[in-house]
């Protein structure tokens, strides 16, 4: 460091010592005092202890990475002056900065333009038309069931019965393929890139086509030959051997381009759109021959990659970035790396292969599946005529009408919970016999379905959800094939939602403990083959949420791996660390704050804390059967009153019954969460994981179902969900299908606008200790895809967070503020101010 340097960071020093001094609550802070270590701070004390230097003029910025690469004050002080020493350019360095840069250059700050506030007017009409639009297509629906199952039901003798069935499941199933596509080439014709003002007739017309696209059978066939001919179809152009293996279906098919050989595993998000301040904005997403794109990613628009480029799991392409063929990029936003994600050697997959895997496919579900889920019904009640006394007319004051509805409920609830854990527990038990570990596998053969099936059902939410947050989890596990060694049980060893490929080659070590969202990726994928091997997580871990966990995990023992942490597959085995951002860098394993807890783990206390939290959480189940069973009694007494008005009403009972389900939904389950909290709002914890409050929290996050929201993207009825169930929700916000696990500690101002898969999360758990506070999204933001916000954050007005950055705990963005990155830190060159409120020009009206 040269005098200049070694001046500037004496000053530095002081002044960084002051402000934290401030914020840790002591008199002096030595500059060689450890952050973590010495002074007992944790990365949310830190966080705040950024936004007060990012508020001073006379400070350099400092982010989240810097407080864990310089701990003390004086290594900060020292790096922060040599980074302004060097950020100054020499002339020939301003030359350099001056030329175009390469497509291996990082993304700049995206120039976009201020927020369009929408008029409510405008907002309240589009909402009114989707809702038309809803009732509409539930009346169209309704009248085909009712055609269909009245011409099924005049079939005579079972042979008969089955033969109407397939008929008018394969007359069902292609007019749901091609509703979508004759909507989308009427309303939209080609997509092109460009963008237009939510809540206008564009936009509509947009929204219909993605909720037709995203309900279509479609979804069935992800990993299948024939998922690629039906995007296809939708003017996606997409090479020859293509395997897409994610649930999220592209929308602007028009602006995807995938080359032959190329992979997309699951969880990728490469949507060909993003909605950014008050506007939806399409633009392409290409990708080369033989691209390998690994799991949990986001692709924003105007991205590319290269023929054999590889992208890493845990990682983002942001608007602008390209990688050139050949080249391999993790992070996010992407970075070089010598990694090589493409582990599985090439096999014999001829086309004719492809073909007859993706007609077998198709036949079984038109010859077998859903026969049985159309003509089930007629088929149970021309063998079991008994039934027929469900269906017959009969008044709502008779006990009977009741009677026969509660039955049916319980035998519908306690046989599909016994039947799934009976399933579960032997069929891919039996089907993984013919897996070999580590050898491998052409795709789409007879392994490849095998696998496939293995995968679909063994990974049943509903399970999940009944055994996670309680002990039960692990002898739940233990029964679908994981090892877990020796358990030691602390009541929260894994959390409600988890996933993976194969769970016979699921390993979890002794005292390890799991939070919502881990991925195991037992499968590793090439366009001509697959290959399922063991995934390890070693003892005495901690996981935090949205983690993709490869079999090539290089972590060991007693590491923390923080949310959204891209796991490393390369270099030494890391143990007694914890991992943080993406690409990941070494933190604490552990601070002093949440050592405080350590007495209620062990020795006799525990016994008595964990059998107490055991009484609760098995009353907490049972609650949660119980809404369940409510639910499907109330909707078992509609179905059985629209099949009574069927014979005057026709169609329109059966339509007016599903829109009455959907309500119902709607008001039972916020009645019920609402009443887990004692319909209070929730408020800030800090607290061990043996005490009430938090187990009071956990009965509120297993009874607190929304999986019916999803229903509701990109319309104002979602905000209204959100604010019955406690959120503050501001005017015109646009919600494309964000996550809010704490409703009531959650903000969010007007004309905010949150993206696909985006989450705002008021919690954390680390280890034995459990934190939550309250999130303020302010007005105008812009949350991008994939993007996760953590507790204790404030996110100023017309803020931007970039597509799956990680904002951490405790952040605080000024107004108009660009961030990105995992973690996330501030982005040269802010947005400009937030606009008034302002009508499209015309030919934004013409669009």
């Amino acid at each position: 460091m040269d005098v200049r340097a070694a001046e500037s960071a004496t000053g530095t020093e002081r002044l960084l010592a002051e402000v934290l001094a401030g914020v840790v609550r002591v008199e002096r802070v030595p500059a060689d005092s450890h952050f973590f270590n010495d002074l007992g701070a944790d990365s949310l004390v830190m966080a705040r202890f950024c936004a007060r230097v990012r508020k001073r003029e006379d400070l350099p910025t400092v982010s989240m990475k810097d407080i864990y690469r310089y701990p003390t004050v004086r290594s900060l002080a020292a790096a922060l002056a040599e980074s302004v020493a060097t950020s100054v350019p020499s002339p020939s360095v301003a030359v350099e900065a001056a030329a175009p840069a390469t497509q291996a250059s990082p993304p700049a700050a995206p120039q976009t333009r201020a927020g369009a506030r929408a008029a409510t007017r405008r907002y309240v009409v589009c909402g009114l038309l989707q809702f038309l639009f809803f009732l509409g297509y539930s009346y169209v629906a309704a009248l085909a069931v009712a055609e269909g199952y009245a011409w099924i039901s005049e079939g005579s003798g079972l042979f008969d019965l089955y033969l109407r069935s397939v008929l008018c499941a394969a007359v069902g199933f292609v007019g749901l393929c091609t509703v979508p596509i004759a909507a989308k080439w009427t309303l939209v014709g080609r997509w092109r890139a460009g963008e237009f003002p939510l809540w206008g007739t564009a936009y509509l017309r947009f929204w219909v086509v993605k909720t037709l696209i995203r309900t279509s059978p479609l979804r069935l066939f992800t990993g299948s030959p024939l998922y690629t001919v039906y995007l296809r179809a939708f003017g996606a152009r997409i090479g020859r051997g293509v395997t897409i293996l994610t649930h999220t279906i592209p929308v602007c098919t028009d602006l995807l381009t995938v080359g032959e050989g190329t992979v997309i595993r699951k969880d990728v998000l490469l949507s060909c759109y993003r909605a950014h301040g008050g506007r939806i904005q399409t633009g392409p997403v290409t990708l080369g021959s033989n691209v390998l794109v690994s799991e949990h990613t986001v692709l924003d628009i105007e991205t590319s990659m290269g023929d054999g480029a590889q992208l890493g799991h845990a990682s983002s392409l942001h608007a602008g970035q390209a990688v050139p063929a050949g080249e391999r990029r993790h992070g996010s936003p992407a970075q070089p790396t010598d990694v090589d994600y493409g582990t599985v050697a090439p096999a014999d997959c001829p086309t004719p292969k492809r073909i007859a895997y993706g007609v077998l496919q198709l036949l079984s579900l038109l010859l077998v599946w859903l026969p049985l889920t159309m003509g089930g019904v007629g088929i149970l009640l021309a063998g079991v005529p008994q039934l027929h006394t469900l269906l017959e007319p009969r008044p709502v004051t008779s006990p009977a009408f009741y009677a026969d509805a509660l039955a049916t409920s319980l035998v519908v609830l306690v046989g599909s919970l016994l039947a799934g854990l009976l399933v579960v527990g032997t069929v891919p038990r039996v089907l993984n016999r013919a897996i070999e570990p580590g050898k491998d596998y052409p795709l789409y053969g007879f392994h490849y379905g095998i696998q496939r099936a293995i995968t679909l059902l063994t990974n049943r939410k509903f399970l999940a959800t009944l055994f996670g947050d309680s002990s039960g989890v692990v002898h739940y596990l233990r029964y679908l094939g994981y090892d877990l060694s020796r358990v030691e049980q602390t009541g929260s060893n894994f959390g409600t939602e988890f996933q993976h490929d194969n769970p016979y080659l699921s390993s979890v070590g002794t005292g390890t403990m799991i939070a919502d969202g881990l991925s195991l990726m037992n499968a590793d994928f090439s366009s001509t083959s697959f290959r399922v091997s063991r995934t390890s997580i070693g003892p005495r871990n901690f996981l935090g949420n949205r983690i993709a966990y490869p079999a090539q995990g290089k972590t060991g023992d007693n590491c923390l791996l923080a949310t959204k942490v891209l796991v490393p597959i390369d270099g030494p085995v890391r143990e007694g660390v914890g991992l943080l951002g993406s690409p990941s860098f070494e933190i604490p394993r552990t601070v002093m704050r949440d050592n405080r807890f350590n007495h209620l783990e062990t020795g006799d206390e525990l016994r008595r804390r964990l059998a107490a939290k055991n009484r609760h959480n098995a009353v907490t189940a049972g609650l949660y059967l119980l809404a369940r069973f409510i639910h499907l009694f109330v909707i078992t007494l509609v179905a059985m009153g629209a099949a009574g008005l069927y014979p005057s009403l026709g169609a329109l009972a059966i339509a007016v019954a599903s829109v009455l389900t959907l309500g119902f939904t709607v008001v039972h389950f916020a009645l019920i969460e609402r009443a887990s909290t004692g319909f209070k709002a929730q408020q800030p914890l800090y607290c061990s994981i043996y005490e009430p409050s938090f187990w009071r929290h956990e009965r509120f996050w297993k009874l607190a179902s929304v999986d019916y929201i999803q229903a509701f993207d990109g319309t104002p009825f979602k905000n209204m969900v959100w604010r019955l169930l406690g959120a503050r929700i501001g005017k015109r916000v646009f919600d494309d299908g964000c996550f809010l696990p704490e409703r009531t500690l959650v903000t969010i101002g007007d004309d905010s606008t949150l993206n696909a898969g985006t989450v705002v999360q008021c919690h954390s758990q680390e280890d034995g200790a459990f934190k939550s506070d309250r999130s303020v999204v302010g007005s105008g933001c812009t949350l991008g895809v994939g993007a996760f916000v953590h507790y204790g954050v404030r996110i100023g007005d017309g803020a931007v967070l970039a597509p799956d950055s990680f904002l951490m705990k405790g952040e605080e963005t000024s107004p108009h503020a660009q961030w990105a990155g995992n973690p996330a830190r501030e982005l040269p060159g802010a947005e400009p101010p937030f606009a008034g409120p302002r009508e499209p020009d015309a030919g934004q009206a013409a669009a």
